[in-house]
Parts: structure tokens; sequence; C-alpha cells
């Protein structure tokens, strides 16, 4: 019961910082399929956004800023990785890490930052974003390329990323090459908006966390870490 109650009330916050209802769902009981003890969470969320209102692949330019906004830890995407790198060190998940300042497993588990109001906030400020692309499997690589329009290319510059403990911990335990890393974990940034500079400096007036990471120049469509 106690496990049903975290998950329960992970869920409602989770709501609250997205603003959205939990309107349904089921407890399927599978005796034999799951061992004692362990079980299966899985949901989904389903929006609404007016056709006119969706940002416009053929609106970014050459010239615009990439802002991040930083992330909470690994989020949702890296986990086997990780896991693979603690079973072949031998460690232990309640080992309390000096360099992370924490407990492993609770500095791993830290909740997924949920960027809905933040959006929603500059939304209401009548700032324009031309593009957003939330980093989840792939990294940076993998999901800002995917809202760059031909003949622009994003460059990143790892130097103004976010710096989290969690990955420089996971890069010297597991001797995982930068470019994997790139490509595995968000490396601090859990959204990414393109904006213009005008724009872009009234998101850094409004959100303090937010950071100018890189910038849009003419290339061919992809993705650059510099």
């Amino acid at each position: 019961l106690e496990v049903q109650k975290q998950v329960i009330d992970g869920i409602v916050e989770g709501c609250k910082q997205a603003g959205c209802y939990l309107i349904g769902g089921e407890t399927a009981e599978m005796p034999g399929f799951y061992p004692e003890g362990e079980y299966d969470l899985a949901g989904f969320c389903v929006g609404v956004v007016e056709r006119d209102e969706m940002p416009k692949p053929e609106n970014i330019k050459p010239g615009d800023l990439l802002i991040g906004l930083p992330s909470s830890g690994i989020h949702s995407n890296g986990y086997s990785l990780v896991r693979k790198i603690i079973a072949d060190k031998g460690l232990s998940y309640d080992r309390y890490e000096e360099s992370l300042g924490g407990v492993l497993g609770e500095v791993l588990l830290i909740p997924t930052k949920i960027y809905v109001k933040d959006i929603f906030k500059l939304k209401e400020e009548g700032i324009k974003i031309k593009g957003l692309a939330h980093i989840t499997g792939g990294g940076i690589p993998g999901n800002l390329v995917r809202i760059l329009p031909e003949n622009v290319t994003a460059v990143v510059e790892k130097d103004k990323l976010p710096k989290l403990r969690i990955f420089e911990w996971i890069q010297k335990t597991g001797n995982v090459p930068e470019e994997e890393m790139f490509k595995t974990f968000n490396m601090g940034v859990g959204m990414i908006l393109v904006t213009d500079e005008e724009n872009a400096q009234k998101v850094l007036s409004l959100n303090s966390s937010a950071k100018v990471i890189g910038k849009l120049v003419e290339g061919k469509r992809e993705v650059k870490i510099v």
C-alpha cells in the first residue's frame, strides 16, 4: 500500500505541474506474469493545440538563438547504460557518492522536470517561440534536428550547458565517450527553444534559469556540438 500511495502521489504532483487532469486508468492484475513485489507503470497524456498556433519549421532561420531550459537530472532516458555501468563496477544504489552529494539511487531517481508552466508563461507574455525540442532519447543531436528546416545547422556550445554532476559521474565512472554521452543523455538541458534575438532577451528576463546555449547558421540540416 505504501508503494501505491507513493505512485499515486507522484502522478498527482505530475498532473499539477502539467496543469492536466487524471480522468481514468486501470490496474491490471496478472498473477504469474509479474513476480511478487514488482509492477509495471505506464501512462500517456493527450493535448490539443490550435493549428495556427503550432510552431512552423519554415519560420526558423539562420541567426536565431537556442535557449536551453535546465533538466533536473537524467530524466527518463539513459537508464540502460547507467544500470550497466553500475553492474559492471559492482556498485550499490544505496551507496553515498561524495561527488554527487547524495545517495546514488536517489540522485538517479530525481523526478523529470515538466516544462508546461514555463512554456505557457512565455505564451501568455506574447513571446514568439519558433520551435521547441524536448530532449529525450537521442539527446540534443537526436531531438533538436527534428525541428530544423533544410539548410539550417544548429550549433550548440557545450561550455554553455548547465553542469550537472550526475553526467560527470556517469562519464568518469563508465569511461563513456563524450559523443555517446550527448547521444544518450540530455546533458543538463531538458527543453530547447528557438527564438529570434529580440524574443530571446524576453525569455531570459522572464526565466532566470534559461540560458542561450547556441545559435542557428546556414548549412545542412544537422546539430553540431562544439
